[in-house]
């Protein structure tokens, strides 16, 4: 029998029960059945039952369906459903942060149109892994799934709420933009969310007043379909148009959307990415120095993952905070935001984590901080993004390989006279090199789902980082 067999939901969903959320195919690996029983192992989990339970969904064809079924099956469990309708993934971490209330969201994210998933978060929008709470709601959801669900005897009650101008209000609170120079963007919302986001928070669609941005809308038109390219500006392909456009439209910069606008990647005025190790130094600085202010003797902790440039904690340690190097992942970095009580934390992956947002990620936000930045100083944004792109990197590469850990020793052995090793994440290798040397490190890590290891290099310049690189992929696919 197959585990995606729809007539096995038991198993179909414990296949799709990930490390931080749930994703998986329509119809195939997720359904209404499914959702339902998932909300009502939510619920038991979080003790929700009288207590309200935030819901929100994406623009995907079949968000509103899961949705409902979710809203059924948290009722069904006694809990009060206030139902966000169509939001991006931050607009329901702020409402799960301003109302002290658990949230889920369905979305699956930048996947393809055929699948979709849930984040879920704690009240206070505190993430939930395997670890913390997911492994037991599905378990308890695949008990309702072979049991059938109860229903309490007091079933939840119902609402609905639309957060839009009160995100966009909260957002234009934290980030000042009214006094920058006049700024042309382009911005790439990949039919996702940041379609209706994008107009409330930068323009005056939810009722703020204009800020001295033009903002010039590309697949601004939410389509759970994704007619255009996908909605995951993390691929170099999904890219090309903004970047086109960017440089047609004559533009200050290009601001590019994943499908639920809690992720944002940079282009600047010549089309050429800015790294999200460089927007995490740019915005580190921004939140150091608001800490600063606010609190002048205590120490500040930033946070930023281990495949993140050596530009972010020389940045970091630089403005006088403690960088603090995590493993990469979601919930891990929502985690370490509030054991550390870190100011920011930002990955690699262009997710970025805000103290006053609850220690929960905002693409937008993460925006507004660059454009803030970039309008109070005379340069272009290449030039100016220049100053935290100093080193060589050769980004994410991924090997498939029939033996990770037989691929991992051979790397391991090949450099153990030439770098000091760490076991974090993976592992990552720092080269032993002198003074007038150029640096390099590589960091190998395997895949949570997938025979894959993901290669990343960073070196004082591209002739050092391209013969590591090459060297150890040989290596890898040996």
């Amino acid at each position: 029998m197959s585990k995606n067999n729809p007539e096995n939901p038991v198993e179909s969903l414990r296949s799709i029960v990930k490390a931080y959320d749930v994703r998986g195919l329509v119809g195939e690996q997720l359904t209404e059945e499914m959702v339902e029983a998932l909300a009502a192992g939510f619920i038991d989990e979080i003790d929700g039952a009288g207590s309200e339970v935030v819901v929100g969904h994406d623009m995907r064809d079949s968000s509103p369906g899961f949705a409902a079924a979710f809203a059924r099956g948290a009722q069904a469990r006694g809990a009060n459903v206030v139902n966000l309708g169509l939001c991006s993934t931050d607009e329901t971490y702020f409402a799960s942060g301003s109302w002290n209330a658990p949230a889920a969201m369905f979305t699956a994210s930048h996947n393809p149109a055929a699948y979709n998933g849930i984040k879920f978060s704690r009240a206070g929008a505190q993430g939930i892994s395997l670890d913390t709470g997911l492994a037991a709601i599905r378990d308890r959801a695949c008990d309702y799934l072979e049991n059938g669900l109860e229903t309490v005897a007091t079933p939840g009650s119902y609402r609905e709420v639309d957060v839009l101008a009160d995100y966009a209000g909260y957002l234009r609170s934290l980030v000042d933009l009214s006094g920058i120079k006049p700024i042309r963007v382009v911005v790439d919302a990949g039919n996702g969310m940041g379609g209706m986001t994008v107009p409330a928070v930068l323009g005056t669609a939810a009722g703020l007043s204009a800020l001295p941005i033009e903002i010039i809308p590309m697949y601004f038109e939410l389509d759970g379909n994704f007619p255009n390219h996908e909605a995951n500006p993390l691929e170099p392909k999904n890219l090309v148009d903004l970047q086109k456009a960017v440089v047609e439209h004559g533009a200050d910069l290009g601001l590019a959307f994943d499908g639920d606008a809690d992720r944002c990647f940079v282009i600047d005025e010549k089309g050429a990415p800015v790294t999200p190790s460089a927007v995490s130094a740019i915005v580190a600085l921004r939140e150091i120095a608001r800490a600063k202010a606010a609190t002048p003797d205590k120490e500040i902790f930033v946070i930023h993952n281990l495949i993140s440039s050596n530009i972010v904690k020389e940045t970091i340690a630089g403005a006088g905070a403690t960088p603090v190097r995590t493993r990469v992942g979601h919930s891990l970095i929502k985690d370490q935001m509030a054991a550390t009580g870190a100011v920011f934390g930002g990955e690699h992956s262009a997710h970025y984590y805000f103290s006053n947002f609850w220690g929960a990620d905002n693409g937008m936000l993460a925006a507004m901080h660059v454009l803030a930045e970039f309008g109070h100083q005379p340069k272009s944004l290449s030039a100016f993004a220049a100053e935290f792109m100093p080193y060589a990197s050769s980004g994410e590469i991924n090997s498939t390989v029939s033996d990770v850990k037989a691929a991992t020793q051979r790397v391991r052995e090949a450099f153990a006279s030439r770098g000091t090793e760490d076991g974090l994440d993976g592992m990552t290798i720092t080269g032993n090199t002198a003074e007038e040397e150029a640096f390099w490190w590589f960091s190998v890590r395997p895949s949570n789902t997938e025979p894959l290891l993901r290669l990343n290099v960073e070196a004082a310049d591209e002739q050092t980082m391209s013969a590591i690189r090459d060297e150890v992929l040989a290596l890898i696919r040996a």
